[in-house]
């Protein structure tokens, strides 16, 4: 069985990757330039993901594990090995980027069907869908890097699909530098496990900070360092500015990156490396997480662009799953990820439904300035579009905590193990506001979407006619997340009771081979400090009035939202007015990308100005090009010195002088025996006088 699974997900790891060199180097040349290819190899991944979580389920030890490794680069002293790490956490993980990405295939071929860019983008798919089970199977951080990196390549290509626009090539650009603050982060983090440590693999982590190699400070900012990374890639405050302009690509794009793949990836490190957090390391967790989660859903009830509403709903939602990791409750968290990929793919699925109407219902009517996404363009499409709203309300039900829907168990688990950590450290009560604050918010917008897109009366009557339901490539996709939002699926086979311990999927989690990882001691010499393992285990003793609160909150954003929107009790309009400036902030974002231009890019551009001129007009200017001058006046003074005084004088003027004596010595070798005796006589007489002397 370990080699099948071994087998299992090379393939699920290298399939996309081969579809996407063969739609990069072949696809216009296939038939229906080659989705066909992507849509198969994407296929393949997830009956072989299905077969992995099935065959999971059977086994049923939550200590179920299968390794191998390889040595990528030895060089002695420093070695680096790549490998696979498939235990539960894995295929669930798995079976989730397969069924979100092979959803998202299928959609795609009716949503972008005539796209100038259709075979790429197939590609780009392929290429994104690798990147993500390479993070998800890693068994070594630096395994993980390098395909953390990848996926913002790959969210970058597809972010940036229609760069023609300068919003998409731009969002593009954000999304990529945005997360690499946080990736800075990510490997100064691994670079301190590794000094310490002398490994990267999780296990041997694991192992040495259980033993002490790495501890007290140094493992606290090395494990805030990592979850920068997280930070990045799930869009926390304050690095959440790039995801809602990420909307700019495609809308099955956003629903792969939103619900599986590229903001995935940061929860799902998180789980990982929650052995190695510390207490602190856990509270500057659970508070980015927190802040997170109500920031966000108090900016989604003022947006009027439905895709906005969702990106909004995306950060405040991953705000929820890293703040039960901060709480300690990791199997909550990685539980909410899961009902989260289904509904919230759902979602982006649904609103991709209706903007792909609108914008039909618009060419029809040859309208190319009216806003497709723009819900207050919208308004009774319900008997327009059946399929699309069922599935939508169903997944809307699910995110808002509703009973008897996927999302309010997840949702539940967080909140109650969120109260219990404030319950046992009432200094942190700030925590559970936050929770339970995002949900009240989270029911009230996304039934404010619901509400403004679907009932009413249309407020542009000249389209409904022309508004239809979807095609079934697109719809299928929403019809099986619709589904995968009810409770059923999480609780079977355990029980049918919709308030109990989340059925098969806690069991397979619970201690997740962290035996020689867990190690958070009650220190209570230290404030704050907390053991996740206890409120795991206390967790269950808020549980129920967690879910009596939770579910008030949720009726009360439901019945505030219809009370406005539906029944039309209190004026939208007053009310914004009444907020003033509060209104205006939410519907600003907060002045965040405005403040960032003017207190961070402006400043950066304008000091890279003067370092720029500093380099040109004076290091370039005065010293390189200085120093050339004087290098070349002095190359031609030493030049002048070489050719008139050492070769005219010296080296010439020397044979000149030798050539000289020559000619004149020529003359005395006459080959005449009479002048050589003349000579000798001469030279006698020479001698002779001078001894006379």
């Amino acid at each position: 069985m370990e080699n099948s699974f071994i087998l299992y997900s090379l393939l699920i790891l290298f399939l996309p990757l081969l579809a996407f060199v063969i739609q990069i180097f072949f696809g216009k040349r296939l038939p229906r330039e080659g989705d066909w290819v992507s849509i198969g190899a994407i296929s393949i991944t997830l009956i072989l993901a299905i077969t992995m979580f099935v065959k999971m389920l059977l086994v049923g030890d939550p200590e179920f594990k299968h390794e191998a490794s390889i040595v990528w680069l030895d060089m002695g002293a420093f070695t680096i090995s790549l490998g696979f790490l498939v235990d539960n956490i894995t295929i669930i993980m798995l079976l989730i980027v397969a069924l979100i990405s092979t959803c998202t295939h299928i959609f795609s071929t009716e949503y972008l069907k005539g796209d100038i860019r259709y075979s790429r983008y197939f590609g780009y798919l392929g290429l994104f869908t690798f990147s993500m089970n390479g993070i998800v199977l890693a068994n070594n951080l630096m395994s993980m890097y390098m395909f953390w990196e990848l996926v913002g390549v790959s969210s970058y290509l597809l972010i940036g699909h229609w760069f023609e626009k300068d919003s998409a090539a731009d969002a593009s650009k954000k999304a990529f530098l945005t997360n690499r603050v946080g990736d800075i982060g990510f490997f100064i983090g691994i670079m301190l496990i590794y000094s310490a440590v002398g490994s990267f693999a999780f296990t041997d982590v694991f192992d040495g900070v259980a033993s002490g190699m790495i501890a007290g400070t140094t493992l606290t900012f090395a494990g805030v360092g990592l979850f920068m990374g997280a930070m990045g890639k799930s869009s926390q405050f304050p690095l959440h500015i790039w995801l809602p302009d990420a909307m700019e690509g495609p809308t099955p794009v956003s629903a792969l990156m939103h619900a599986a793949t590229m903001v995935a990836a940061g929860v799902y490190l998180t789980v990982r490396i929650f052995p190695i957090l510390t207490p602190d390391a856990l509270l500057v967790v659970a508070y980015v997480g927190g802040f997170t989660a109500l920031f966000a859903a108090s900016i989604a009830i003022t947006q009027t662009d439905i895709k906005k509403v969702l990106a909004y709903s995306t950060v405040s939602q991953l705000g929820y799953m890293i703040l039960a990791v901060g709480t300690g409750v990791y199997t909550a968290a990685f539980f909410h990820l899961l009902t989260h990929a289904m509904f919230k793919a759902n979602l982006f699925y649904g609103s991709g439904s209706v903007i792909h109407s609108m914008h039909h219902a618009l060419h029809e009517k040859h309208d190319h300035e009216t806003d497709p996404q723009d819900m207050h363009n919208m308004g009774g499409f319900k008997d327009k579009m059946p399929i699309t709203y069922w599935s939508m309300l169903i997944s809307t039900m699910a995110i808002a905590g509703v009973p008897l829907f996927s999302g309010f168990l997840s949702k539940d688990a967080i909140l109650a193990g969120t109260l219990s950590f404030a319950q046992h450290h009432p200094e942190h009560l700030l925590l559970p506001l936050f929770g339970f604050g995002a949900a009240l918010m989270t029911a009230f917008y996304m039934f404010r979407m619901i509400f403004l897109t679907f009932h009413g009366e249309p407020k542009m009557p000249e389209l409904i006619d022309d508004i239809h339901e979807s095609p079934k490539e697109m719809t299928g996709p929403i019809v099986l997340l619709g589904t995968l939002s009810v409770y059923i699926w999480y609780t079977l086979p355990n029980n049918l009771s919709p308030m109990s311990s989340y059925g098969w999927f806690n069991p397979k989690l619970d201690n997740h081979n962290f035996k020689g990882g867990l190690v958070h001691p009650i220190d209570s010499s230290v404030p704050g400090s907390i053991s996740a393992l206890e409120i795991a285990e206390h967790a269950h003793h808020a549980h129920h009035m967690a879910m009596y609160i939770s579910i008030a909150v949720a009726a009360i954003g439901i019945f505030l939202s219809w009370f406005i929107y539906i029944k039309k009790g209190l004026s939208v309009n007053a009310l914004a007015e009444r907020a003033g400036f509060l209104y205006r902030w939410s519907f600003n974002k907060y002045y965040f990308d405005e403040n960032y231009n003017k207190y961070l890019y402006q400043p950066t551009l304008r000091l890279a100005d003067k370092v720029s001129w500093l380099d040109w007009e004076l290091y370039d200017k005065y010293f390189i090009n200085g120093f050339g001058r004087l290098t070349n006046w002095a190359s031609k003074v030493t030049g002048k010195f070489d050719f008139d005084v050492i070769d005219q004088l010296l080296v010439d003027g020397t044979g000149k002088i030798a050539n000289l004596i020559g000619r004149k010595f020529k003359g005395v070798q006459t080959g005449k025996l009479q002048n050589y005796v003349l000579y000798v006589a001469a030279g006698v007489i020479i001698l002779m006088v001078i001894q006379s002397f």
